[in-house]
């Protein structure tokens, strides 16, 4: 006779292993049977079987009864499901105890964790040039009522910069700010003055100086975009760092308005 899937699956969730629960599903079946008996009816391997066996007798579920051949019985359904309940209950105790004692220690070190802050959370470096400027695209996606730009060479982002154009628009209907300082190297540019020119029409106020520390972009005095470039002599590799952080946001944003305030409108700054 087939045994029961559901029944099997039910033994299972109640802390049986499979062999276990289809040889006591067979064992109720008649009074007693013998090793070789129950491993045909049950399908379990002639050589699993008796591990099986012994594993039901230790868990109280089958009784051995001697014999000219040990034969084996299954104990009432009603007490084989009462112990198998009382070993789950005994578990989770266990379980529970275990686990109160493993939150005690784990605690008080993740509490100490909290209070370290890793630099790198909220820094991300970036070298690849391709990633620099979609980083800096996105800030000027970001940007809700104030974008703050140094310009310099060489840039990363194409000349007409059409996203950037869109980010200056949009910050100027909500009533936002975009300011930009360019370096005096670009009025002998022609395409970077003609994208000063339509950054202006978009509502951007240029100003320009003889020259600037970095490139820098500032996102409502919170996000940061910035060039590192390498100190060492005769190289142009550079990093790029990302950082939000307000209060160095707001640091930098002083210093750009510091440049702000001495450098030139386009009218009054000379070419190089």
């Amino acid at each position: 006779m087939e045994l029961d899937d559901s029944a099997v699956n039910d033994l299972v969730a109640l802390g049986l292993s499979r062999y276990e629960a289809r040889v006591y599903l067979t064992l109720v079946r008649r009074e007693s049977y013998t090793a070789a008996q129950v491993a045909r009816a049950a399908d379990v391997p002639r050589q699993r079987v008796y591990d099986v066996l012994d594993a039901l007798v230790r868990r109280r579920l089958a009784i051995p009864r001697p014999g000219r051949v040990a034969a084996f019985s299954a104990v009432s359904p009603e007490l084989a499901l009462t112990r198998l309940m009382a070993l789950q209950r005994e578990s989770l105790e266990r379980l529970d105890q275990i686990s109160a004692v493993l939150a005690a220690a784990l605690t008080p070190v993740w509490s100490a964790g909290q209070t370290h802050s890793d630099p790198l959370d909220y820094i991300e470096v970036l070298r690849d040039p391709k990633a620099i400027a979609e980083r800096f695209a996105n800030i000027q996606e970001q940007a809700t009522h104030e974008l703050l730009s140094f310009c310099k060479p060489p840039f990363v982002a194409p000349a007409a910069n059409d996203e950037g154009i869109k980010a200056v628009r949009r910050l100027r209907r909500a009533g936002g700010t975009a300011r930009a300082v360019y370096t005096h190297d670009a009025l002998g540019d022609a395409e970077v003055l003609e994208n000063v020119r339509r950054f202006g029409e978009a509502g951007e106020e240029a100003r320009f100086t003889r020259e600037l520390p970095l490139k820098l972009i500032i996102a409502d005095a919170s996000l940061v975009l910035c060039d590192m470039p390498d100190p060492v002599a005769a190289t142009r590799a550079t990093t790029a760092l990302f950082i939000e952080h307000p209060a160095l946001a707001g640091c930098l944003r002083l210093s750009f308005l510091s440049v702000w305030d001495q450098a030139e409108a386009a009218s009054e700054a000379r070419r190089p």
